[in-house]
């Protein structure tokens, strides 16, 4: 999924000019960590969600019911990914649930909710050609993401919400970008006049040794969004982020915001367990989800 790179990228606009004005205040509902962490658990239970997998349809069966308890407004972006090299055709989708639809001004949060086909990190060479289940790496923003939409559905935040989970964001080999983020390029060439203010992707947010750093893309091509986030997160005593730039993630936010939409990723990239079989439920945590979405919530509920 995640793949590091210096290489620089062709955007069309700077954002943010608007940001948090004009709205009303509302007081903060309570996230619950140990709810998100169920989430993760539940998604894990499937196995490998690697596309073209068992485990892969019964987790899209399972988001969309998760996400229509929630909301009326859910619906799939199916798209067909394939490369005639690799022999490669794999059924693929995009899950969109949004909430308040009537709101003009709107946020995008994301995640991607499929795994790695492979563990090619993995330190035993006899398990790297098989799938990894994904905790962290998938599972942690996606967990996120639904107690996000459960809260959201009881008490209304100052914006429209529009959770996307992309599909196809890890099936690349590291060092060629054509193979990461399938369903993140495809939402970005289909998203039609859809312009959120700005949006937030979250991925490998679960790690119990949390830290997030400033990623590059977003510093420098949604500053404004990256100040904003890093001052909440300072307010609520989340010494988790850390006010430096350590990577450039070419990631699901990386296609958004080639597409003009400002979008920065929270990402916890210092983690050992990243693309190996070993990226299980034990190495994440409830209370770093809780940090996660008492961060989000603070975005949507509180003005600048």
């Amino acid at each position: 999924m995640n793949l590091t790179t210096k290489r620089d990228i062709f955007l069309y606009s700077c954002f943010l000019p608007f940001l948090l004005y004009g709205c009303t205040s509302s007081s903060q509902p309570k996230f619950d960590g140990e709810r998100a962490f169920a989430n993760l658990l539940e998604q894990c239970q499937f196995g490998p969600r690697n596309p073209g997998s068992e485990g892969h349809q019964k987790t899209r069966k399972y988001l969309l019911d998760k996400l229509q308890r929630h909301t009326n407004f859910v619906k799939t972006q199916d798209f067909v990914y394939s490369d005639q090299e690799q022999k490669i055709k794999l059924e693929l989708t995009n899950i969109i649930a949004s909430f308040y639809p009537e709101k003009n001004k709107r946020v995008l949060l994301c995640a991607h909710w499929d795994t790695r086909p492979f563990a090619d990190r993995d330190p035993d060479t006899t398990l790297q050609a098989q799938p990894i289940l994904g905790a962290n790496d998938g599972a942690s923003g996606v967990a996120v993401l639904l107690e996000i939409a459960r809260i959201i559905s009881q008490k209304e935040p100052l914006w429209g919400v529009d959770i996307i989970l992309f599909d196809g964001e890890d099936g690349g080999q590291e060092g060629d970008l054509n193979g990461f983020c399938w369903g993140s390029k495809y939402f970005a060439k289909n998203k039609g006049d859809y312009q959120p203010e700005f949006g937030i992707l979250l991925d490998m947010v679960g790690d119990k040794d949390l830290a997030i750093y400033k990623e590059g893309y977003s510093s420098r091509y949604a500053t404004r969004l990256v100040d904003l986030v890093w001052s909440r997160a300072k307010s609520l005593g989340l010494s988790c982020l850390k006010d430096s730039v350590k990577y450039f993630m070419y990631d699901d936010h990386v296609p958004l915001l080639t597409a003009g939409i400002p979008v920065i990723d929270l990402i916890d990239f210092d983690y050992p367990h990243w693309h190996t079989t070993s990226d299980t439920p034990d190495k994440c945590s409830s209370k770093s989800l809780q940090k996660i979405g008492d961060l989000i919530l603070n975005i949507l509920y509180q003005e600048n």
